[in-house]
């Protein structure tokens, strides 16, 4: 998210800080492809639409699984694909906290 503009930056974070507070925002939206408790939040400017995903169900923590620019409307294979990365990571998530807190208790 570091290499997205500013007011993209602002945007995003602003979101998941209220995501931390236990608020949602009018620009956070249930995403419904990958898993409950997956949340995605668009911001734009000039450059483009910029898109991040986070989830809050897991834990006591915000866990910010993927983000990326969004490309041209016709680029459905192209959002698949994010999706599908989406899933992998999600998967890979829940597994390394489900490991954490075991070694924890």
């Amino acid at each position: 998210m570091k290499s997205f503009p500013s007011g993209v930056q602002d945007d995003i974070g602003y979101a998941l800080y209220a995501a931390q507070l236990g608020e949602m925002i009018a620009k956070a939206k249930p995403l419904h492809g990958p898993g409950s408790g997956v949340m995605g939040i668009a911001a734009s400017d000039e450059s483009g639409t910029y898109r991040a995903v986070y989830t809050v169900s897991i834990g006591d923590w915000i866990y910010v699984i993927h983000a990326f620019q969004k490309k041209s409307k016709a680029a459905i294979a192209t959002l698949k694909s994010e999706i599908e990365l989406v899933r992998q990571r999600l998967k890979q998530l829940r597994s390394e906290v489900k490991n954490a807190e075991k070694k924890s208790s």
